[in-house]
């Protein structure tokens, strides 16, 4: 039986609302794409016209990037998978992926726990994810107020990267890929 609190205009993905964990299990099964399109990539490379943006917080616990790129992005820091990376890997056990990327020539290794990422988007397809950061202090929630946005981009200024976007010109060879299996 329903009870007053269970009308659809009370609903919502807030998590001060609401009697499950909907935010939250929304926030890790996104999490969990963003996952898997990274494993993906890193087995086969760059697939077609996919390209990723990944915005994530360079003062999260765990996150590990050059000191130089931590004086330039002190609080967050948007990357793009596009042309130029390299080891791409995904570490399900900690939780973590890494990749080189290369700044103004210089090559630089960064560690990037899942949960530090605020923001991953696929330009190619219109994907954009937006997650839950938990601080110490209290949970926040990305800069739209919700915690997942699954939206099409309907003006190229919006498919374009924001200015604190570093943007990687060039790609190792392309590979053929086998189409995506399920499991």
């Amino acid at each position: 039986m329903a009870d007053d609190d269970d009308t659809i205009e009370g609903s919502s993905l807030f998590l001060s609302e609401g009697k499950m964990p909907y935010g939250y299990w929304l926030d890790e099964a996104y999490r969990m794409v963003m996952s898997r399109a990274l494993e993906y990539f890193s087995h086969h490379g760059r697939v077609g016209e996919h390209h990723f943006f990944i915005t994530f917080r360079t003062d999260f616990p765990g996150v590990d990037i050059p000191q130089r790129l931590r004086a330039q992005y002190p609080h967050e820091m948007t990357i793009v998978f596009r042309n130029q990376f390299w080891d791409l890997t995904v570490n399900h056990q900690t939780h973590t992926f890494s990749v080189t990327l290369s700044f103004s020539g210089v090559s630089s290794h960064l560690v990037i726990p899942f949960k530090a990422v605020t923001r991953f988007a696929d330009p190619a397809i219109h994907l954009d994810l937006c997650f839950l950061v938990e601080t110490g202090e209290k949970e926040e929630i990305n800069d739209t107020g919700k915690l997942d946005i699954t939206q099409e981009r309907e003006t190229s200024e919006h498919a374009t990267a924001p200015p604190s976007v570093v943007s990687l010109d060039a790609f190792r060879k392309k590979k053929n890929v086998p189409p995506p299996h399920s499991s």
